[in-house]
């Protein structure tokens, strides 16, 4: 952890800033949305938006709401429980938001997403055109994960990674988590802890001072906040996690007060472009080519493709056009990038010359095992991550 602090002056210029409500700052201990403190991240955010600002929110609560309404103590633990206390609650939620939003003379829209309706290209478009045109006109985007449809992300997901993937799908200035604690906190010398005003980056020791929730209403927790914050900031977007229970938290960030836990660095656009992005963050990894120390040094210093030559091993079973993990052969993750030949077909062709694949497999299509345009590399010349 660095003790050289950036400047966050930077923020006073952010235009467009994705801010992430989290269960736990909108409701209370029953569930029940708390009136005064939704009214005051409201008036937060109002104030931010007639500024100037573009303003998107990702809020949690709908499952809490919903717990409410039905005389639930427990969030439910069933699929369908989840999905019913969901679609209940979050029309709760969303009369909630459009009162007092309305109050302020500001107009909100809902979005629901799934991650299938990200990972898709046309779809991810589709998503993405959606939300710009929403803020261009004005209207402030009301974003939750549509948890009366989702299957897999309504047991795995959080609106930690929702909101971090909506920073990166409308090129988003700045990220905001608000939580119930006022960043990262690490140990003191001596007793109690301290907040942690910057990680450049998230590494391994920074996931060891803390641990995942187990709140009945919150399904997120510091790691998750930490793991979401990493991937945003290693594709140029700074994230603040902050106290959202603080009166004026988002404004006070805004003009470049020391608030919660700042990860990565206030800069310039981000350096990757849309569908850079696509392939490095809107896909589960669908298998792992792991390379050679020469094929990992050619695709991070040279820029080169990856080579079936330089290709050690294959793991799991995909498919051409599949978005897999390239790792080196110390397990780090070098790279991600759609594969252009299936992991049948790349099995008999690893370790060979380009030269050999078509005696190999009968043609030789591709001859490379990802094409440098379709690929993401996230470890820096110097060994880093990015």
């Amino acid at each position: 952890m660095s003790t050289s602090i950036p400047d966050r002056e930077a923020f006073r210029e952010a235009r467009r800033v994705v801010v992430k409500i989290g269960s736990r700052v909108l409701v209370q201990r029953d569930g029940r949305p708390d009136p005064r403190r939704l009214g005051a991240l409201v008036d937060d955010i109002a104030g931010r938006q007639s500024a100037g600002r573009e303003m998107v929110v990702v809020s949690s609560g709908a499952i809490g709401s919903g717990m409410n309404a039905l005389g639930l103590r427990k969030r439910p633990r069933s699929l369908p429980d989840l999905q019913m206390a969901a679609a209940v609650g979050q029309l709760r939620l969303m009369a909630h938001y459009d009162t007092l939003f309305r109050a302020r003379g500001c107009t909100v829209g809902q979005v629901l997403l799934t991650h299938d309706a990200l990972n898709v290209r046309e779809r991810h478009l589709n998503a993405r055109n959606t939300l710009v045109n929403l803020v261009r006109h004005r209207i402030i985007p009301i974003i939750n994960e549509n948890d009366a449809v989702a299957v897999e992300e309504i047991k795995f997901g959080d609106n930690d990674l929702l909101a971090s993937l909506v920073a990166l799908l409308v090129d988003a200035d700045l990220l905001i988590l608000l939580t119930t604690v006022d960043g990262l906190r690490a140990p003191r010398k001596g007793r109690g802890t301290r907040r942690v005003p910057w990680l450049p980056s998230v590494t391994p020791r920074d996931l060891e001072l803390v641990f995942g929730s187990n709140n009945e209403i919150s399904t997120g927790g510091m790691a998750s906040k930490l793991q979401s914050a990493h991937n945003v900031a290693r594709a140029g977007i700074p994230v603040v996690i902050a106290d959202g229970r603080r009166a004026g938290v988002i404004g006070d960030i805004l003009s470049g007060m020391d608030k919660g836990t700042l990860i990565g660095r206030p800069r310039g656009p981000v350096a990757w472009g849309a569908r850079e992005r696509w392939i490095g963050f809107f896909h589960k990894s669908s298998g792992t080519v792991v390379v050679d120390d020469g094929a990992r040094r050619a695709v991070v210093v040279s820029g080169r493709s990856l080579l079936p030559i330089g290709v050690r091993t294959v793991e799991g079973a995909f498919k051409a056009g599949a978005v897999v993990d390239v790792k080196g052969l110390d397990g780090a993750l070098v790279a991600r990038g759609l594969a252009a030949y299936g992991a049948d077909d790349l099995r008999r062709i690893q370790g060979r010359r380009t030269s050999e694949i078509a005696g190999i497999l009968g043609a030789c299509d591709f001859e490379e095992a990802i094409h440098r345009d379709n690929m993401v590399v996230f470890e820096s010349a110097g060994g880093e991550s990015a």
